[in-house]
């Protein structure tokens, strides 16, 4: 079965880097409205990201966030059946903590809890708050996080845990109560060593590519180490929904986010990725952060049809430019058409 999902507009500008978008303030209303929508409508989860720092540029894109786990509290406890899954960083969050908040979003949502569990990887973000060690490079954050995770899992499920590795000691460690039931993990690693770290470790991994054969691959490849490991996994893709009577309107709206780039915040997000980059390289990036369905609701459900057989994934996570208007066109317009062709 195909899952449906909405990425919450957690974070200012959401996911489109443009000064031309409708206002997305990362508050506590907008996101609260639309994970009740989401549910009304009919989706599956919600998911709110972890960010600590934002990119700059004229619009600030992700200065003002909210934490991903408290905020998930409240939406657990205004909905009733959509699953709220959260993130939290590996590097930054004790397991022990992580362990005891998730089990705690789990018991407020009634078993609805998920994971997103992120190694760690922009700099800036965590050197601010001295939470950053140069003495780990990518793979060593990995290896840390592999601990994190069994740490983690096994908090959930045993009595007390005793752990000695590289990263973490942990004598005798107790963590009351458990989760109602196991929370669904998540990660989306890219490299290699992240990549088999989600397979290894998650239930579902977000898989990402330039184009729709770098996504199908990866989630081919996903799903044969799974097989190898004798587990099972699903896979998911963000897809940016822009819906509008008519194509045209839709094309045109979505045009006029691309002339609204700012450049800047492009470029601070690539400088957080470790990239250097000048204009040329920020107008290539683009003002889309993911995949895109563009087109009237009838266009886009053919649209993201398409994409789900062709990239031979299991479930999306859908983005909007203005997420009121979007969820309920989608809810109502794209989704059952959806529901009804992977039925």
């Amino acid at each position: 079965m195909k899952e449906f999902g909405v990425f919450l507009p957690i974070a200012n500008g959401g996911w489109i880097v443009s000064r031309n978008t409708p206002v997305l303030d990362g508050g506590w209303a907008q996101n609260r409205e639309a994970a009740l929508l989401a549910e009304a409508e009919g989706l599956d989860f919600v998911m709110a990201m972890g960010k600590w720092r934002g990119f700059g540029g004229d619009t600030g894109h992700w200065g003002h966030s909210l934490e991903a786990v408290t905020m998930l509290a409240g939406i657990a406890a205004v909905t009733s059946r959509v699953k709220v899954w959260a993130t939290l960083h590996a590097i930054l969050h004790n397991p022990a903590v992580a362990a005891k908040m998730i089990a705690t979003l789990d018991h407020i949502s009634g078993g609805r809890a998920g994971l997103n569990i992120v190694a760690g990887a922009y700099r800036g973000e965590f050197e601010q708050m001295d939470a950053w060690d140069e003495s780990l490079d990518h793979d060593a954050r990995y290896d840390l996080t592999e601990e994190w995770t069994e740490i983690v899992k096994r908090l959930w499920a045993e009595p007390k845990v005793t752990f000695k590795g590289k990263y973490f000691d942990f004598r005798d460690c107790v963590s009351e109560p458990k989760p109602l039931k196991p929370p669904f993990l998540i990660c989306a690693g890219q490299s290699q060593r992240g990549f088999e770290f989600s397979v290894r470790q998650a239930d579902g991994c977000f898989i990402g590519g330039r184009d729709e054969a770098e996504i199908a691959a990866a989630s081919r490849r996903a799903k044969a180490l799974a097989e190898e490991l004798g587990k099972p996994i699903r896979t998911y893709c963000m897809m940016t929904v822009i819906t509008a009577p008519t194509d045209a309107e839709a094309e045109a709206r979505a045009q006029k986010y691309r002339e609204g780039l700012d450049e800047g915040a492009v470029l601070g997000m690539l400088q957080s990725y470790g990239v250097e980059g000048n204009a040329m390289t920020a107008r290539a990036q683009g003002a889309f952060m993911t995949q895109v369905a563009v087109g009237a609701p009838a266009t886009c459900a053919a649209k993201i049809e398409a994409f789900l057989r062709d990239c031979e994934i299991d479930g999306l996570m859908f983005i909007f430019d203005d997420y009121a208007q979007g969820l309920r066109v989608t809810g109502r317009e794209i989704l059952p058409a959806l529901r009804k062709a992977f039925a």
